[in-house]
């Protein structure tokens, strides 16, 4: 089963990821973690060009960057997985390049989704948790310096809010989970969610 998670910077990704993990191998399993971009030589080395200040790029450039990363990950390191019988949990996946690039930046959304399909061949997540919370809330809980995407504003950050909430009313795979709780909280809804899920894909 393939797991993936997003939502704004801030709404606490990585922490309900590592509550997720933990309980997936306390559970007895061994998934298969990734971060996109990232998680192979290529996409860490590109996730520094894409998320980073010092290179310059056009918007579609940046897509293309993503979709690049993406795609070295999907065939290095998802399938592989998948194949082997592995849970794999990804933080982001081709989601977020639909949402930043397309209903927050402006580049045609139904085109991101055609490469997108072209950069995975296909590979699409059983199950993505998106993580919801004002965009205000999320600016305040970031600590670390504001990456690329980061430092594009709160109205930005709103336009992606909104993106996702508008691509999850109308992907069944995508799960809108309310982020403006306590960490326990969320993380059960995400257990219950994927226990039904992983039934269904069982039956």
């Amino acid at each position: 089963m393939f797991v993936s998670f997003d939502g704004v910077d801030g709404a606490g990704k990585s922490t309900q990821i590592e509550l997720f993990l933990a309980w997936l191998r306390a559970s007895g399993r061994d998934p298969a973690a990734c971060r996109d971009p990232g998680s192979t030589p290529l996409g860490e080395a590109l996730r520094g060009i894409v998320l980073g200040h010092a290179t310059p790029l056009d918007l579609r450039a940046e897509m293309l960057v993503y979709m690049a990363a993406r795609a070295q990950l999907t065939a290095e390191l998802i399938r592989p997985a998948l194949a082997a019988g592995k849970i794999v949990v990804s933080d982001r996946y081709l989601l977020a390049n639909v949402v930043y690039q397309g209903h927050a930046g402006g580049l045609d959304v139904q085109d991101l989704w055609e490469v997108g399909k072209i950069a995975t061949s296909g590979l699409s997540p059983d199950l993505t948790f998106v993580l919801d919370l004002p965009v205000e809330l999320a600016a305040k809980r970031r600590t670390d310096p504001p990456d690329r995407m980061e430092s594009r504003g709160l109205e930005f950050q709103e336009r992606v809010r909104q993106g996702f909430l508008t691509e999850a009313a109308r992907l069944e795979s995508v799960l809108v989970v309310d982020a403006n709780r306590t960490a326990d909280a969320i993380q059960e809804d995400i257990r219950s969610a994927f226990t039904a899920a992983l039934k269904m894909l069982s039956a």
